[in-house]
């Protein structure tokens, strides 16, 4: 008997053994792995036209060697690389951020670290920039699993400004009319903008003339109330504040928002105020000009009217106290990479738009180039016709004015 509960028992332990052999060997295998991490870029700050020489170094802190190193940069449209590196290949993607993708080939075993240097063209459009560098944790793509210590994000700020100039308009008509005034905000440079840091994001804030209605509004401009938006696009208000859904303001692009507005009953001569300013109503730090946040909406009254006509515009407009545009810069420059020349390459957008598609009393918003040097634009009458919008929605959009409020209260401004 006591053979057999031994001979029982001997089986009972090879079973088990073997079981939790797998787990065994699993758990070493996990615990033998290459583990990376990458070094942090400087962030002093960056000055446009100059070409920055850095360097990354990976450090592998794991306990198995990794088998060669991936690294993969990308960056933001206001930088470019001046040079195309061996090993490396280049792309530009659909948000016109630049891509590196370069493989070294090093075995780094625990403990050992390599150096890789980085150059880096800093454009002259270059205001609020972002870095993304590193490696995956086992030394491939970082596609293939990073974590924050081998593959970070740095927001570059440059040393640079961006003048933006509110753009006002004239129109005139009877009471009863209804006449179309477009009030515009326009990116005078030098630096691009795009704030991923923060909600607070550049707008035009239009003010309506007194004696007038709002019966058409661009469905990119909410109603504004004590300190910020307050809700979807909708005519009879009385101030908006209109931006891009994608934020983004190219040098030299306009923002155009046409408004129909119907003159009321014993109207006489009106103006009001269009400013560039932010969706809360908060001067930008990077605007160092004030002297043109400023224009008019002008709405000359005509006769005593029937209350059926149309009016017309005066195309003679309200002169903006600011400057002159910004130069024959065209909007969505992209900062693709170059050979050589270290001056990165440009190329051209704003000249896909999406048709507006605002439903009743909301008109559509135009994103040009250039704008008219007096601050000025002619408006053309009343229409029903939507204007163009300027680029597609971005997947930030503005939404209803409890979520602007929440996460005003709730997010920090970096800069």
């Amino acid at each position: 008997m006591r053979h057999r509960i031994s001979s029982v028992s001997a089986v009972a332990a090879a079973l088990l053994a073997a079981a939790l052999a797998p787990a065994v060997q699993a758990h070493a295998d996990d615990a033998a792995a290459p583990a990376l991490v990458v070094s942090e870029l400087s962030s002093d700050p960056w000055k446009p036209g100059e070409v920055r020489t850095d360097a990354l170094t990976f450090t592998n802190q794991g306990d198995a060697p990794a088998d060669g190193v991936t690294m993969r940069l990308r960056i933001t449209r206001g930088l470019a690389f001046p040079e195309h590196a061996a090993g490396c290949t280049y792309s530009t993607d659909s948000d016109q951020v630049s891509v590196a993708l370069c493989h070294f080939d090093k075995v780094l075993g625990p403990g050992e670290h390599f150096t890789a240097p980085i150059n880096f063209k800093v454009l002259p459009k270059a205001l609020m920039e972002n870095v993304e560098y590193g490696t995956g944790t086992t030394g491939g793509d970082p596609a293939s699993g990073s974590t924050a210590l081998s593959y970070r994000s740095l927001p570059v700020t440059a040393d640079s400004t961006a003048d933006l100039a509110a753009v006002g308009d004239t129109a005139k008509g009877k009471p009863g009319d209804k006449v179309t005034v477009t009030a515009g905000l326009r990116n005078d440079g030098p630096g691009w903008i795009d704030d991923n840091t923060s909600d607070d994001q550049p707008a035009v804030m239009v003010d309506i003339p007194k004696g007038t209605t709002a019966v058409e509004v661009p469905k990119d401009c909410q109603p504004f109330a004590i300190d910020g938006p307050s809700g979807p696009s909708a005519p009879g208000k009385r101030k908006y504040v209109c931006l891009p859904p994608d934020h983004i303001y190219e040098v030299g692009s306009l923002q155009a928002y046409k408004f129909v507005l119907k003159i009321e009953k014993g109207a006489k001569d009106t103006s009001s105020e269009v400013k560039a300013t932010s969706a809360y109503d908060i001067h930008p730090v990077f605007d160092k000009n004030p002297a043109n946040d400023k224009a008019k909406l002008v709405i000359d009254v005509t006769g005593s009217g029937s209350g059926t006509g149309t009016g017309t515009s005066s195309g003679s407009g309200s002169a903006s106290s600011g400057g002159s545009n910004g130069g024959s810069s065209t909007g969505g420059s992209t900062a693709g990479t170059t050979g050589g020349s270290g001056t990165g390459s440009t190329g051209t957008s704003g000249g896909t738009h999406a048709q507006s598609t605002g439903g009743t009393g909301s008109t559509g918003a135009a994103s040009t180039t250039g704008g008219d040097a007096t601050g000025t634009m002619a408006s053309t009458g009343s229409s029903n016709t939507p204007l163009i919008t300027g680029a597609a929605a971005a997947a930030v959009a503005l939404g209803g004015g409890l979520v602007f409020a929440l996460r005003r209260r709730n997010g920090a401004r970096v800069r």
